[in-house]
């Protein structure tokens, strides 16, 4: 509020009035001290010992160049990425090369073409050389001026004067130019006549040279010589304003309240957007207050549309590393469904450590993007047609390139699409008929008994040789003791787990192998179509390590292969479209999952890496198993002598027994079949049957004393036999 500025008014008068109302006590208050106390600035308040308000400017300053802050800045890497990935250095350098060749031998092919354009140019040429020489000579540039001048002398007489200095300056410059012109004639007179007394070859590289000069002198300005040997697609560079109007598109109530109230997303960018690698545009944005990523990434197909790109060019991530609302938005150049890939470096050279990774894929961005199978286990999982196969192939391929590894591939599909591995494998099998799942049972019975010899190895080795007691590549090296790899691959999964007999024993081989199995060297691979909780049981999607998601139709698909809350991270795989087949998130091998695009292998190809694989071990010395002519003993699974078996170790005084017991009667009735049997792969195996065991009173041969157990019932082992035979048809247990 302003006082009245005139002079008529009496301020005396006033100041007397207020005195009269508020009493001559009344205290006066400092306006300007008042407001200094609210906002925190008044120097009784900020003392020494004196209150400080949390909201003061004092309490918000954060400080500045310490050695702390500087601990914690991140440093940007000297070198860029491309160039300190010898991979994509390579990758990067091959390319240009390769543009070079095309350049050169499309040109090259040319060259007849361009030498008859040079020649039918080269008059032209010569007659544009001739003619700009004859005006410079004769100093015809100026002669519209000097007209112009003759034509306004008629009416103006003193006009006259300037023509003759205009004409003396002209004689000057033709004089002078005359001069210059008689040694060049010589010039040229010379070079003829030594043209002609010199060599053939000589004259020929003078004529083109003189052709190739003169008949560029004479292209036409719109019609170059050369043809164009690469075409390039005009991009639009990605803005700032392109992606505020695109994110204020998608209908997002955060975004769309902050732009309501002014914001002009100015600010969103923490960092300038740059290209990457070439391939396209990175966008780092910090939305605004309470909006999450994740609720971008979930509207891809509309933030394409609303920054009118293909949708194979639009990749949306959350970039949970700083908090849910960092946004990173990749905005390829092409299509990532259908730009052409760089082909897999192991194609036709190099050999594999599965200790180390080695090439799987490629980000949206063109990077590689590399596998480590070794100390963990994976799932794939997809919707049928997206790649899943592929991608299992893929990864057993690197691994066949270990000569060391033992590969089993078991293609329960059954149309053999994992059959180019068969000449390396140590144990192959495709189908899900009932030998079939006969075969994969023995095989998983013969890995579970492998497991258990390594770590009964790994636990008797010397702290020196095996310091964190699992494999090392040095042991895994020692023939004589073992310990080589061993990789599993198993395709639509979900038909051992479904299995109304071997389901549960399936199962519990898994889930053993996938918790205890890395330690030892061993790496299961689970493939399916189907993620749920029968096709991947809660004890092996729980404990996977590597997850590879291609596209699924829902958030409960996605957590199952992923794992849990994923889609609530803003990992979906659902945003995945139907082209987009070997696309999918890869989670595991770093810090965050990475959308990867799997390198393609056609069976053809594939079996060229075989071939070359198969080589890499019959120098080694490590052909085993299947590809070694060996065959698997499935007698005893196919059979189904496990009822029968129990009742036979189990005397007609002996009504019930402990598991324990039955496990080691078992074992010395068939060691070939029940080595290292225990007794909760016991209770597997007999639920199928439906026989489950209970408490049993029994005596411990060792102490003497009695105890109650879990424990069979034979009178339950003769029930389900009965109803076994009575199903099958066949004769009734004696």
């Amino acid at each position: 509020m302003t006082a009245p500025d005139d002079d008529r008014f009496d301020w005396q008068a006033a100041e007397a009035d207020l005195t009269d109302a508020t009493g001559p006590d009344a205290e006066v208050v400092d306006l300007d001290a008042a407001r200094s106390r609210r906002a925190g600035a008044d120097p009784d308040d900020t003392a020494e010992g004196g209150p400080m308000l949390v909201d003061s400017i004092d309490a918000q300053r954060r400080p500045r160049f310490t050695l702390t802050g500087f601990r914690d800045a991140q440093r940007r890497p000297i070198l860029p990425g491309w160039l300190r990935s010898r991979t994509e250095f390579t990758g990067n350098l091959a390319w240009a090369a390769g543009l070079a060749a095309h350049g050169a031998g499309y040109h090259a092919l040319r060259v007849p073409k361009y030498a008859g354009k040079l020649a039918w140019r080269a008059p032209v040429g010569v007659y544009r050389v001739t003619r700009g020489y004859t005006r410079w000579l004769f100093d015809l540039e100026g002669e519209p001026v000097r007209q112009s001048v003759v034509r306004a002398s008629i009416d103006r007489p003193e006009e006259a004067r300037l023509y003759q200095t205009l004409a003396r300056q002209r004689d000057r410059r033709v004089r002078w130019r005359g001069l210059t012109a008689v040694p060049t004639f010589g010039v040229l007179l010379v070079g003829l006549g030594l043209l002609a007394t010199a060599p053939a070859a000589a004259v020929v590289a003078t004529v083109a040279v003189v052709v190739v000069v003169f008949g560029m002198l004479g292209a036409p300005a719109d019609r170059p010589l050369l043809d164009t040997a690469v075409v390039r697609n005009p991009v639009t560079p990605l803005t700032s304003d392109e992606v505020v109007r695109a994110l204020a598109a998608l209908n997002i109530s955060g975004i769309n309240q902050a732009l309501r109230r002014g914001d002009t997303g100015k600010r969103w960018f923490p960092a300038p957007i740059a290209r990457e690698n070439g391939t396209g545009w990175r966008a780092d944005v910090e939305l605004p207050r309470g909006v999450t990523a994740s609720a971008v990434v979930e509207k891809r197909e509309e933030l394409a549309a609303a920054l009118t790109r293909p949708l194979g060019c639009v990749w949306p991530e959350a970039n949970a590393e700083v908090h849910p609302g960092r946004l990173v938005l990749f905005v390829a150049d092409k299509d990532l469904s259908r730009s052409k890939q760089s082909a897999w470096p192991l194609l036709k050279s190099g050999a594999v450590d599965l200790f180390k990774p080695f090439p799987f894929g490629t980000d949206p961005r063109g990077r590689m993007v590399t596998l480590t199978l070794m100390f963990a286990s994976m799932i794939v999982g997809s919707i049928p047609r997206m790649g899943k196969t592929f991608s299992l192939r893929l990864a057993l391929l690197g691994a066949t390139l270990d000569p060391r590894a033992w590969v089993l591939a078991f293609d329960l599909k059954g149309t053999g699409d994992l059959s180019p591995l068969e000449p390396v494998c140590h144990r192959y099998r495709a189908g899900d008929e009932d030998e079939d799942i006969a075969y994969g049972l023995a095989a998983m019975r013969e890995v579970r008994a492998e497991l258990r010899r390594r770590t009964k190895v790994i636990r008797e080795l010397p702290r020196d040789l095996c310091p964190e007691n699992k494999v090392t590549p040095d042991l895994a090296s020692t023939k004589r003791l073992g310990l080589q790899p061993i990789v599993i691959g198993v395709d639509e999964c979900q038909v051992w787990f479904e299995h109304a007999k071997y389901g549960d024993e399936f199962e519990e081989i898994c889930t053993d192998l996938i918790k205890r199995g890395p330690a030892a060297g061993i790496t299961l691979i689970l493939a399916t179509q189907r993620p749920d909780a029968k096709s991947l049981p809660t004890g092996i999607s729980a404990n996977a390590v590597l997850r590879f998601c291609l596209k699924v139709m829902g958030h409960t698909e996605n957590d199952m292969v992923l794992g849990t809350s994923m889609h609530k991270a803003g990992i979906k795989a659902t945003m995945f479209s139907r082209r987009d087949r070997g696309i999918g998130y890869l989670a595991g091998e770093g810090d965050d999952p990475t959308i990867t695009r799997t390198f393609y292998i056609d069976g053809p190809t594939a079996e060229q890496v075989i071939r070359r694989a198969r080589t890499l071990r019959e120098q080694a010395g490590t052909l085993t198993g299947h590809a070694a002519g060996q065959t698997v003993d499935t007698v005893a699974v196919r059979r189904g002598t496990l009822l029968d078996d129990i009742a036979a170790v189990m005397s007609d005084s002996e009504a019930k027994l402990w598991s324990e017991v039955v496990c080691e009667r078992l074992t010395g009735l068939r060691p070939e079949v029940y080595a290292g049997l225990t007794r909760e792969q016991l209770t597997a195996a007999l639920k199928p049957y439906g026989v489950t065991t209970g408490q049993v009173w029994g005596t411990d041969p060792d102490t003497g004393k009695g105890a109650n157990r879990r424990g069979i019932d034979r009178a339950h082992i003769l029930t389900a036999i009965t109803k076994r035979d009575r199903e099958q048809g066949g004769r009734a247990a004696s």
